[in-house]
């Protein structure tokens, strides 16, 4: 009997139970689905988040406050106020590998324009945020160093801050004055939007002059982070050390001291980020996958019960000259089409949920090929695996003793 007759005879006996073969293959689609649903979140939420880190801007380093003992997870922030524009401006005139450096300092404010208020995070910097964070204004202009330097009480807003005010984010509020903790500020442009990620909104914040926010908003002249364009991406490495050396010598620190500030890339922000996305995604797949194995298990169940039920079958076929290998593959390949019949379902149905997922529930996910051809591959395996066993029960049984069998 050759192979193609083998699977005639098989799709025969799975026609004739319908019913039972699709609840067998129920466990299969369930397990594939999930799968691909959960490598897709996972995949879609790393894309997201190296996006949000590439949007900071190109070749960026972050100096904050305090002692980090592991990329992007800081020890004492908030606890110490210790960097000041002496430290912006020794980075500037002393850090050969540094195009561009912007202090930032913030505060939540309450914020008032007509009868509209809302809270939103104050930003204090200079112009050169602008470039720095690649946070350019849409409508309207960035203020100047001029404007800097006269503690002008000028502002630019993101779109978020525009919607709570005026109830539409394409409003123009260029020209408009609004109330930040109660001094007047003058609008004079919109952020252009970069959306929001988790419970970060960059659409919701206010940056005004670093000097009018320390005199008129905050009254203290610490700065919050310091953020470093260097000048390419080979000089990263050099930049960071520059600035290592140099805010060590500013803060008189001992040789042996360790750093008061952390120096981080917006490499290292990313590698951490992408490995955390990598773990989340192999715990959710891990558990996603156990739902294939009760499919692979429940397939093995059926195809026993199908062995038995079929015993007087078997015995005329060995009767009649059938050979052990012969009925082992009839009924090996029975439960390969069910495993894969399954994947095949799984599939459309972990892509089809995927994208609901991602239309209605606002959920990021990214389907690529690869998790796809691994689920097809993990269901012919489970059809292998599992159907072995049934396979060579009934490949076991004696003619005599089956043709008995009532």
């Amino acid at each position: 009997m050759n192979f193609l007759e083998n699977i005639r005879i098989a799709l025969r006996g799975l026609r004739s139970n319908k019913l039972r073969s699709v609840l067998t293959m129920l466990g299969i689609i369930i397990g594939v689905g999930a799968v691909i649903i959960m490598v897709s979140i996972g995949q879609g939420a790393k894309a997201s988040v190296a996006g949000q880190i590439q949007g900071l801007g190109s070749n960026l380093l972050i100096v904050t406050p305090g002692q980090s003992n592991t990329a992007g997870v800081k020890g004492g922030m908030g606890s110490l106020n210790n960097m000041t524009m002496d430290d912006v401006n020794a980075i500037k005139s002393s850090a050969d590998a540094v195009a561009s450096v912007a202090p930032t300092t913030s505060k939540q404010a309450q914020v008032v324009y007509g009868s509209e208020n809302t809270s939103t995070q104050v930003v204090g910097t200079t112009p050169s945020y602008a470039d720095v964070r690649n946070q350019q204004a849409s409508i309207g202009r960035f203020f100047t160093d001029q404007e800097n330097q006269d503690n002008a009480q000028v502002a630019v807003i993101g779109t978020t801050v525009v919607q709570d005010l005026t109830g539409n984010p394409n409003t123009n509020m260029v020209g408009q004055t609004i109330n930040i903790n109660q001094v007047p500020f003058q609008v004079i442009g919109i952020l252009q939007s970069k959306g929001s990620s988790g419970a970060s909104n960059n659409d919701d914040q206010i940056v005004v002059p670093i000097s009018s926010a320390e005199t008129r908003l905050i009254g203290s002249d610490s700065i919050r982070t310091i953020y470093v364009e260097a000048k390419s991406s080979d000089l990263m490495d050099t930049a960071s050390g520059e600035i290592t050396q140099i805010l060590r010598q500013q803060h008189g620190l001992s040789f042996n001291a360790t750093n008061d500030f952390t120096v981080t890339s917006q490499t290292d922000i990313l590698s951490t980020a992408e490995g955390v996305s990598q773990s989340l995604t192999l715990l959710l797949s891990g558990v996603a996958a156990i739902s294939l194995l009760v499919g692979g298990i429940g397939i093995m169940n059926i195809m026993l019960v199908s062995v038995t039920e079929r015993t007087r079958e078997i015995g005329i076929r060995k009767a009649i000259g059938a050979k052990r290998k012969t009925i082992m593959l009839q009924f090996l390949i029975e439960a390969v089409i069910i495993s894969m019949l399954g994947g095949v379902l799984g599939i459309l149905f972990g892509s089809g949920g995927s994208s609901l997922l991602n239309k209605f529930a606002g959920i990021t996910t990214q389907i690529s090929t690869s998790p796809i051809i691994m689920a097809f591959a993990f269901s012919f395996a489970i059809g292998i695996i599992f159907g072995v066993f049934p396979a060579r029960k009934a490949a076991k049984l004696h003619p005599i003793d089956a043709l008995r069998y009532e």
